[in-house]
């Protein structure tokens, strides 16, 4: 089922994790196909953060797999 923004009637897009193409529980391919990214390099994006931020990305990443439904659920 698509949703529609009826103001200028695009399809809005939804965030669910990805079933197909995942390493862990699917957020980084999840997000990766919301913006039309290469699941490869958001995840590159997130490791490197995850460094810089001294760890909050593993926080952030078991946040985002409890908030963000699975495709086809």
């Amino acid at each position: 089922m698509k949703w529609f923004n009826y103001k200028n009637k695009m399809p809005k897009k939804r965030l669910y994790r990805s079933k197909k193409d995942r390493m862990i529980a699917g957020v980084c391919s999840g997000i990766a196909n919301y913006l039309d990214a290469d699941p490869t390099i958001v995840r590159l994006i997130w490791a490197i953060a995850t460094l810089l931020l001294f760890g909050l990305g593993i926080i952030a990443y078991l946040l985002a797999w409890i908030i963000i439904p699975e495709k086809g659920k």
